[in-house]
């Protein structure tokens, strides 16, 4: 059933807008509910289920608990109504397993708007069993008593009337002469003299002593144990709160066929008290308890906490034993995933939010807003549904303005997702839930030092809340919904305890502070602490000016690993923030270029990299890293002279990178030819210069496998012992590489080590190295190799990397060596001819004539061969030939 929404309708002069109450799917929600009715109602019509049981665990209520707005109220107005009248229920719903006359529905909104006192629940309850039709004497009879004390003079039906309470329940007007036929029939079988009620009002000395020495002379009371002393206390609203047992064991006294299950709705569970202040919760947690054979549903902002042991004191029942439904795992990462009783009631799916705005508004019977409004709508709603209902009001407000609305008037934060987060939240929560605004994601020990806090409980309390969200997979387990973040963050604040500018920065610079206590007292040195640390640091630095601190230690261990997973940070807009303005975007913007070069063609690394040194915004240390990493891009892209200069410039600053810069020069004298000078500078690199590396790989390219084996293996065992996972990977791909040229049964195993060490890195240099090694592997014994070259050139083309392709093409040469293919060779040396004729990596052509025994043409550059170039023309022929005589015995 689809009610009318007032509110939109009373928004707008134009008649034509048909404005719906959406309600949608909730599916999910609805199969719990219908599940746990299932349940309780087989638990109920057990033999051994007794009313009177004070102590079994009660499993007779579902809660769901969620952000503001979500959707909760709507939910559980649905759920009473679908179980109403079938007709009310919605079309994707399917039907309960238990007939609809077998339940009892009565919903209560707790809110204080409602004005919903203890009193009022109790009535409202009793209220809803009057449509049983008959008495319920022991619960009637100690209401009646309690009326009398605390109501003197007023009948119960003009506080019914006046409250508006006879008019919500049609057989309301039949609750006072229930009432009195229970105290006829009381009297008469206790032979009082007069009535109960004149009883009652002479303090009910006389009834309580009959029905202790005679109760068992009134049947609808005999096996009531516990109304005599009922009576007998004090009939204040302490002891109301112990009535719901009278009332459960009336209930339990209905013949079989004429009694039916109370389901119990209590929403907005959050407006009956705070941590602190229990006295309302309380009561209401005794309704539960001592009505096992109604089932309750409630739903509210907050999980129940009542299965916490903590809270022993503050309400009669707790602990997991009680509420074994209620109660949440134990371990930390799912500390807040709970059973199926406590339902965390999550955002719409697009599909859902699509839904909703379609039928809300229309015309004609087509939706009023248009598509490309509802799809932005949606993306920036993140499914709240508070969010959409207020863009439809944005909606309607901007119509009322003379124009139709636009997609870039749903660019918006509304103050109301502010106003509905922070209304019940203490001072203290406010404060850290606007200090972990500013991170993506947060502990309970980052949460309290970046809030500026002594104590934790702010934080654990907030950790708590609904739109607080909790995931095992990161370094940090909570993060605020994304758009409470961004509406607390952006949104015009109005609230008492707003913040103001400098608020935020000193905020900021205490997040920025905190992250980096998180990173220097990490001594794992867990490389996802320090992307994390960095990332989030990078953009509180860049967002608010920050200087940039421990930012620069952080970048040079985050390249010192070799790592490159992506830093996820946004690049600076150009055109929107006027290019880069701040020390912290500079490094933004360099770390970033660094860790895509792994995904862009060097050309754009190459690119970006120089707009940040034309910054001049870094300082000198960190010039010197976007230096390096412009200079390495530059030597990808065969810019040998000007990656020279940088190499030159990064080495003789005798800064953290200038034993890579001069492993990078011992790379430019390799690629030129001049390998003895690439075996003197290898010799003064050590491990940090990698010179483990540098020597394999000069020996390859001599056709001593057996000496670039030895080398690549000592520089992946260096690489292990310092924990450089990087390192150990591009080592890994390199020896699989030289090995497959003289090994390809022992190849089998280095590629396999390699691809597992690459697997979760990003790499594409290496991985390239990896993928060519396994056609060298394959040279002479896969007939496809050509075509499976031509395919992998052409995802070496968009990396921009410019050895690869000779590499690959010196790969197809020694297929072609191999089977003796001399056209096939030809065409191949042809085309590696073109590929190094800027002079670097010519030394490739001298190698592919080397392998098909062919003499060198005229005007060859001349490589400085270590062992001179017959030696080396003699390895690379005993490579083939080999090969062509393992080939020769496997067919």
């Amino acid at each position: 059933m689809a009610g009318r929404d007032l509110r939109t309708l009373f928004s707008s002069n134009d008649r034509s807008i048909a404005a719906s109450e959406a309600f949608t799917n909730r599916q999910a929600q609805w199969q719990a509910v219908t599940a746990g009715l299932a349940e309780h109602i087989r638990h109920v019509a057990r033999p051994d289920f007794d009313v009177a049981d004070l102590e079994t665990p009660r499993r007779n209520m579902l809660v769901f608990h969620g952000v503001g707005g979500i959707g909760k109220s709507t939910l559980s107005r649905k759920i009473e109504a679908s179980l109403t009248h079938s007709e009310h229920r919605p079309v994707q719903w399917e039907s309960p397993s238990h007939p609809e006359e077998r339940t009892l529905p009565v919903r209560i909104d707790l809110a204080r708007a409602a004005g919903m006192d203890f009193e009022r629940v109790i009535l409202t309850i009793r209220l809803a069993v009057a449509a049983l039709g008959g008495p319920m004497p022991a619960f009637d009879l100690a209401l009646r008593r309690y009326w009398e004390h605390n109501h003197p003079g007023e009948p119960i039906e003009d506080y019914l009337r006046r409250g508006g309470l006879l008019s919500r329940f049609s057989a309301a007007a039949a609750l006072p002469q229930q009432m009195q036929s229970a105290l006829s029939d009381v009297a008469q079988a206790l032979l009082l003299p007069g009535t109960v009620g004149s009883a009652l009002g002479h303090g009910a000395g006389a009834l309580i002593k009959a029905l202790r020495e005679r109760r068992q002379s009134v049947r609808a009371l005999a096996g009531c144990s516990r109304l005599a002393d009922l009576l007998e206390a004090e009939p204040d609203l302490e002891a109301l709160s112990f009535y719901p047992h009278l009332l459960a064991w009336d209930l339990a006294q209905l013949p079989a066929g004429k009694g039916a299950l109370p389901v119990i709705l209590l929403d907005t569970f959050e407006d009956t008290g705070d941590r602190t202040h229990r006295d309302f919760e309380r009561l209401l947690q005794r309704i539960v308890w001592l009505m096992p054979n109604a089932f309750f549903v409630v739903t509210g902002r907050n999980r129940l906490q009542w299965a916490e042991t903590s809270l022993e004191g503050q309400l009669d029942w707790t602990g997991p034993h009680a509420w074994p439904g209620l109660a949440a795992a134990d371990t930390a990462h799912v500390r807040r995933a709970v059973s199926g009783r406590q339902v965390l009631i999550g955002d719409f799916s697009p599909e859902d939010c699509e839904d909703y705005l379609v039928r809300r508004l229309s015309r004609d019977e087509q939706p009023l807003i248009d598509e490309p409004v509802r799809r932005i709508i949606t993306e920036r709603s993140h499914g709240l549904p508070l969010y959409l209902d207020l863009s439809v009001m944005r909606y309607l407000e901007l119509r009322r303005g003379g124009r139709q609305p636009q997609v870039t008037d749903f660019d918006h934060d509304f103050p109301a997702l502010i106003a509905r987060t922070l209304s019940d939240l203490t001072a203290d929560e406010r404060h850290v839930l606007r200090s972990v605004s500013l991170l993506s994601a947060f502990s309970v020990p980052l949460a309290t030092q970046a809030a500026g806090m002594d104590h934790d409980a702010p934080a654990l309390r907030l950790t708590e809340r609904p739109f607080i969200r909790e995931s095992s997979s990161g370094v940090w387990p909570f993060h605020v919904h994304d758009l409470i973040r961004s509406a607390i963050r952006n949104a015009d604040d109005s609230s008492d305890d707003r913040w103001s500018e400098q608020d935020w920065r000193r905020a900021a610079q205490r997040a920025f502070h905190a992250l980096e206590s998180q990173w220097r007292q990490d001594l794992r040195h867990d490389r996802a602490v320090l992307v994390g640390c960095l990332q989030q640091g990078l953009l509180l630095a860049r967002d608010f000016r920050l200087g940039l601190d421990w930012l620069a230690d952080a970048a040079f261990q985050y390249v010192g690993d070799s790592v490159w997973e992506p830093l996820a940070l946004p690049a600076a807009d150009a055109t929107s923030s006027g290019g880069l303005q701040t020390a912290a975007d500079a490094l933004v913007e360099t770390l970033s270029a660094i860790a895509r070069r792994q995904h862009e063609h060097r050309e754009r690394t190459s690119s970006r990299l120089s707009a940040v040194l034309t910054s001049e915004l870094l300082p000198d240390d960190l010039v010197e890293l976007a230096t390096y990493y412009l200079a390495k891009a530059q030597r990808d892209l065969g810019l040998t002279d000007t990656s020279r200069r940088g190499m030159q410039r990064v080495a003789s600053a005798g800064g953290r990178l200038a034993s890579a810069a001069r492993r990078g020069l011992a790379h430019l004298s390799r690629l030129s030819g001049d390998f003895p000078t690439a075996v003197e500078a290898a010799g003064r690199l050590g491990w940090e210069g990698r010179s483990h590396r540098v020597l394999g790989d000069v020996w390859w390219v001599q056709g001593d496998m057996e000496r670039a084996a030895a080398a690549y293996l000592a520089g992946r065992r260096e690489a292990e012992e310092h924990g450089v996972v990087g390192e150990t990977a591009m080592v890994q791909a390199h020896l699989a590489f030289a090995v497959s040229f003289s090994d390809p049964l022992r190849a089998d195993d280095e590629l396999d080590l390699a691809q597992r060490l690459l697997s979760h890195l990003s790499l594409r240099s290496s991985e390239m190295t990896a993928r060519i090694a396994v056609l060298v592997r394959d040279a002479g014994f896969a007939a496809d190799l050509p075509g499976r070259a031509a395919v992998l050139l052409t995802e070496i083309g968009v990396s921009g990397i410019a050895y690869a392709p000779a590499k690959l093409q010196l790969a197809l040469c020694f297929h072609h060596a191999v089977l003796d293919a001399q056209d096939d060779l030809a065409i191949a040396i042809t085309l590696l001819r073109e590929l190094t004729q800027s002079g670097d990596y010519a030394y490739y052509v001298d190698i592919a004539h080397f392998m098909a025994g062919l003499p060198l043409p005229e005007h060859t550059a001349q490589a400085q061969w270590i062992d001179g170039e017959q030696q080396t023309r003699e390895r690379w022929r005993h490579l083939v030939t080999t090969r062509r005589n393992h080939l020769a015995t496997t067919r």
